[in-house]
């Protein structure tokens, strides 16, 4: 990953610091500046990396050359007055001067700003907000920055001490690995907490900390595991007609990510299989659903869950032609569950999300949405369902054949909408139903409703023409 290249490089001798971080891509938690950068545009940078997931700014590149800033060495002073004088609230960032060699063969510094994400929203001194997405810092609109307000007060948990834990319930084997992965062998177990906001200002190990390398995390958050069931039939059923196969409802407790990895042994184990053809030309048992696309999906639900929601976990709900994967926790505002492949990169677990960026566990909400679209499609199956709850979020990978082209071709623009949305749903829908769900007009709706049972995909079930309990349904 370009944010481990970075620490190796911040650990190297002077003389190869500045070509090592010339050559790491700028990404989410990296961007370079040159000498020359005014205050006032630094501060546009901290402000982007603190509303995200925090970050690591140097001060003295542009490419190709190490600038270092001896030559502009009284300048150093204004750039660390940055952040109280040019950001509000003010943006916690530590300031180290890095020995360097620059491009003229001379001894030389670089300026290395750690940025800590924040639990608000913060500003330029000139009022404006921007938020760090992938390698550049975009300036928000209003009504951006107001969903990102909303945000925040989610996003505040991760950062929260956990309470009465301390270094004896961290598991020192963890953060060791975790050190070897992002190529930094030296250091304590506080240095790796401080380098990633593990800790809160006053040393307390704060929730994230537990949660990726606590020995028993559970202890103070007992919602905090995956749920792993096999259903026998295709509906879940209640009470007694409950399909669940005897011994495959699984709890995994743990740190994180080495939660992810046991479910995502248990998930492999359990899912279903279908005899398909293979590129040998030799058929072979395939699972119903690609492991790319599951395993994405568990990741984001681990990373991106309110674990500040006591009484809930994810669960993992396996049936012979789906997998369901539920998790607490709304869309950040920022995401519309309408239009999945138009999210907006936020986490609500910054802290968690760089851990596990680290440990190359998954991608990021948005990107990692991206590709469980794409491995769906890649093997002929129908797009991922997405439905908010009041209060979770659940994807539905589904063992479906794609439309015919020629039929899609046919239908009016929005139909897979409805498609989705009838997939999702646990009984069949009025036309009232879909029309509110989707936000849509009735005679939108009513239009794509008959394309779609034309098309001999749908049916209409009802007494007569104006029966007011008609509904919808998915034909077999």
């Amino acid at each position: 990953m370009p944010s481990n290249q970075v620490d190796a490089a911040l650990a190297a001798a002077p003389a190869a610091v500045g070509k090592l971080l010339l050559d790491a891509p700028e990404d989410q938690w990296f961007d370079r500046k040159a000498a020359s950068i005014q205050p006032k545009k630094l501060a546009e940078a901290l402000v982007a990396f603190a509303n995200a997931e925090g970050g690591t700014v140097v001060v003295g590149l542009n490419r190709p050359e190490v600038q270092g800033l001896n030559r502009v060495h009284g300048k150093i002073n204004d750039l660390r007055q940055t952040p109280i004088a040019l950001t509000s609230p003010p943006v916690r960032a530590a300031f180290e001067e890095v020995p360097c060699v620059n491009s003229a063969g001379e001894n030389d510094i670089l300026l290395v700003i750690r940025i800590e994400p924040g639990e608000r929203v913060h500003e330029t001194s000139s009022g404006e907000c921007f938020l760090r997405v992938g390698d550049e810092s975009h300036r928000l609109t209003y009504i951006q920055r107001r969903e990102l307000e909303f945000d925040k007060g989610q996003a505040q948990f991760d950062g929260f001490p956990a309470d009465g834990v301390s270094f004896t319930e961290i598991d020192a084997a963890l953060v060791e690995a975790y050190q070897r992965r992002i190529g930094v062998n030296s250091g304590s177990v506080v240095d790796v907490f401080n380098a990633r906001s593990l800790l809160t200002l006053k040393g307390q190990i704060t929730n994230a900390g537990y949660l990726l390398f606590g020995k028993s995390p559970q202890v103070l958050f007992p919602q905090a595991y995956i749920r792993i069931i096999r259903f026998l039939g295709v509906e879940r059923g209640t009470g007694a007609r409950l399909g669940v196969e005897e011994g495959t409802d699984i709890r995994i407790e743990g740190s994180l990510p080495w939660a992810v990895q046991r479910a995502s042994a248990e998930i492999e184990r359990l899912i279903p299989q279908r005899r398909s053809l293979s590129s040998s030309g030799q058929f072979e048992a395939t699972p119903i659903v690609p492991r790319d696309a599951w395993l994405e999906g568990l990741v984001n639900a681990v990373i991106h869950r309110s674990y500040s929601l006591s009484g809930d976990h994810i669960r993992v709900e396996i049936y012979p032609n789906r997998i369901e994967i539920e998790s607490p926790g709304r869309f950040p505002g920022l995401a519309n569950p309408n239009k999945p492949l138009e999210i907006s990169r936020f986490a609500r677990n910054p802290r968690i999300a760089r851990v596990c960026a680290d440990l190359r566990i998954g991608l990021e909400l948005g990107e990692g949405i991206k590709r469980i679209f794409e491995e769906m499609r890649r093997v002929g199956l129908e797009d991922p369902v997405y439905v908010q709850t009041q209060g979770s979020v659940r994807l539905t990978l589904a063992d479906i054949p794609r439309l015919d082209p020629r039929i899609e071709a046919r239908l009016p623009h929005g139909s897979h909408r409805i498609l989705d949305l009838l997939r999702a749903a646990s009984n069949p829908l009025s036309t009232g139903d879909v029309a509110a769900a989707l936000g849509m007009s009735r005679p939108w709706t009513i239009l794509r409703l008959r394309a779609l049972q034309d098309e001999g995909l749908l049916t209409w079930n009802g007494k007569s023409a104006r029966d007011p309990r008609a509904v919808w349904a998915l034909k077999e």
